[in-house]
């Protein structure tokens, strides 16, 4: 982006954390002032006189004006927010890689929290938290009245102290208690295995900084392992929630011929109005080495199955839409999350920020992604689980209450076209967050989704063969 922006990489346990938002600290004053509501803001005002006034017990002003404006984002939609001094010290303190946590990625629907997904090898993940748990107490303390910054607060904390969630759970007749130790979240983002001759997996499960130099680094590896090229690749972003966009570019962007346009945003402003090709300014830092540049020819055409399901979320969706969409991939599993929207994050003078949603994002073929996600090419459903425990219940973006809608409602059919401006990534947010310990097997043909990629593969293969 242009030099006026500044990302970082949010990580942190709620709201949707996992993505690198835009930090424009210019953006409110450049921008033509608002008309004010004078008759609304006056009724505001005489609310605010009579709680000073009347109310049971001395609330001070500051107090009052900080939850006027969570309550102003927070009716928008479930990713705007309002961050105070400390939320926006420690947005800016995540990005640095590290923090104590538990590993969720949430959001928050009915004045409850609720899991969108745990992130693999986090103690949410090992505590088995699964997909739309709604969590409803945090030690004893309830989370109906809090807003989503304030539970975040309190799901982080010291790395071995604990927390004691109570969660309803669909098909249980109780709450569940659960019992999570707090951990030094770290994320090990790529995994990947050559799961037998001639056919390799990689397993992406966030999008941070350094993500798109490990897949690179993991597809040289599985050709010197496989002493030559493959014949087929998995690219698994199953309960991915996301992460750095200009990542996701380069991600998708390494299996996609040059300038092949990855994905476009459009909003109101100019800004945020942006065409992310897979081009070295829209998937680099400035200084970083070009990760893509000298990978193995068998990358653009090797065949290729991606992995999603209602865990896949943002920078995931755009990496799988645009490998769909160029017809570079077939897509195999269930729906995705459908978290298509842009945050950016605006600071004010007084040290505090707003975290606001700007834009919405579209496929190269012109496909929002918000509240709708990738429908995959071949639904292939994830395997039943075993007798005894808890079923997988997938909640999506659109299950949101005051999601952002699509786009396409409100334009009767007018789709937003790709402007000819590139830039770096904006942002998106999720949470991001992941723990050293590996699991026992990164992939295994007991994991029916993958089985049935494999098995695509091959049959791909013998087509191509004949």
């Amino acid at each position: 982006m242009t030099g006026k922006y500044k990302q970082f990489g949010l990580i942190g346990l709620g709201a949707a954390i996992g993505a690198a938002l835009t930090l424009n600290f210019s953006a409110v004053a450049e921008r033509e002032p608002q008309a004010l509501p004078v008759e609304d803001l006056r009724a505001f005002a005489e609310i605010f006189g009579k709680i000073k006034s009347d109310y049971v017990e001395p609330v001070e002003d500051k107090k009052l004006i900080t939850e006027a404006i969570n309550g102003m984002l927070a009716g928008l939609d479930p990713h705007s927010a309002y961050l105070d001094p400390e939320a926006f010290k420690e947005m800016q303190v995540g990005t640095q890689g590290e923090f104590g946590g538990l590993g969720i990625e949430v959001g928050m629907e009915d004045g409850f929290v609720k899991v969108v997904s745990p992130i693999e090898d986090t103690p949410a993940f090992k505590a088995g938290l699964k997909s739309g748990d709604l969590i409803i107490k945090l030690d004893d303390t309830p989370v109906k009245g809090m807003t989503l910054n304030d539970a975040v607060k309190r799901m982080r904390g010291k790395p071995g102290t604990d927390i004691t969630l109570t969660i309803i759970r669909k098909g249980e007749t109780k709450p569940v208690i659960a019992t999570l130790t707090r951990a030094v979240i770290k994320i090990k983002s790529v995994k990947y295995k050559l799961v037998e001759p001639g056919y390799g997996y990689i397993r992406v499960t966030q999008f941070q900084e350094r993500t798109g130099d490990n897949m690179a680094a993991a597809l040289k590896d599985l050709e010197a392992s496989n002493k030559g090229a493959l014949k087929g690749l998995v690219l698994d972003l199953r309960n991915d929630p996301g992460g750095l966009l200009n990542t996701a570019v380069g991600i998708a962007g390494a299996y996609l011929k040059p300038g092949a346009l990855v994905v476009y945003t459009d909003g109101r402003t100019e800004d945020s109005k942006m065409k992310l090709t897979n081009s070295r300014e829209n998937y680099l830092r400035h200084g970083d080495t070009d990760y893509l540049k000298g990978l193995p020819a068998w990358v653009k055409d090797v065949p290729m199955v991606v992995l999603v399901n209602g865990g896949s979320a943002s920078a995931s969706e755009i990496v799988a839409g645009a490998l769909q969409d160029h017809k570079r991939a077939l897509v195999v599993g269930t729906q995705s999350f459908g978290k298509g929207s842009v945050q950016t994050i605006l600071p004010l003078a007084n040290g505090t920020a707003i975290k606001l949603t700007t834009a919405r994002y579209y496929t190269p073929s012109g496909r929002s992604i918000q509240a709708k996600g990738i429908t995959p090419d071949i639904i292939a459903e994830e395997a039943t689980v075993t007798q005894g425990s808890a079923p997988r219940i997938d909640i999506r973006e659109a299950d949101l209450e005051r999601h952002l809608t699509n786009g396409d409602e409100e334009t009767a059919g007018k789709k937003a076209k790709p402007t000819d401006k590139p830039a770096k990534a904006p942002a998106d947010k999720e949470e991001e967050g992941k723990q050293d310990a590996e699991p026992v097997e990164i992939v295994s043909t007991k994991d029916y989704q993958f089985s049935q990629a494999l098995m695509l593969l091959k049959g791909l293969n013998l087509l191509r063969d004949r």
